[in-house]
């Protein structure tokens, strides 16, 4: 893990308990996923490129395509490749129609901006969910 993923991961933990607004992208207003991952960018001197005009219900995945590459995210390509480490980007499909970001903190501990209990908040434990993708910070 770079000193930059661990500052990203740091970030996204510090905005644990924001509240949930669809587009949010100040935390004293709220935050959706993809807020969260810009907040976060911010957070570490980072200047985010976010996408607009999705919803909660989404099939298109191409605006966090751009969203993990604009912001310097590569597919997680490690001889473990499976392995998530701190920092990590995961896009993770929770239902149909449905794609949703998470921040890593451990390989089984998730900061996501979670629309059901209306605030940012950890995922503890293995996903549920399937990951359709999983990108690493770049180091610089």
């Amino acid at each position: 893990m770079s000193a930059r993923a661990d500052a990203f991961a740091r970030a996204a933990e510090a905005l644990i308990g924001t509240p949930f607004a669809l587009h949010g992208r100040c935390p004293q207003h709220g935050l959706d996923c993809v807020g969260l991952v810009a907040c976060a960018l911010a957070d570490c001197g980072i200047a985010p490129r976010i996408p607009e005009g999705y919803g909660l219900r989404n099939a298109n995945i191409a605006r966090f395509l751009v969203l993990a590459h604009g912001n310097g995210f590569d597919a997680a390509r490690t001889p473990k490749s499976g392995q998530i480490t701190r920092g990590d980007l995961l896009l993770v499909t929770p239902g149909p129609a449905q794609s949703h970001l998470l921040i890593a903190l451990r390989p089984d501990y998730f900061v996501h901006a979670h629309a059901g209990l209306r605030r940012v908040a950890v995922h503890n434990g293995p996903l549920g969910w399937p990951i359709e993708h999983h990108w690493r910070l770049r180091a610089s």
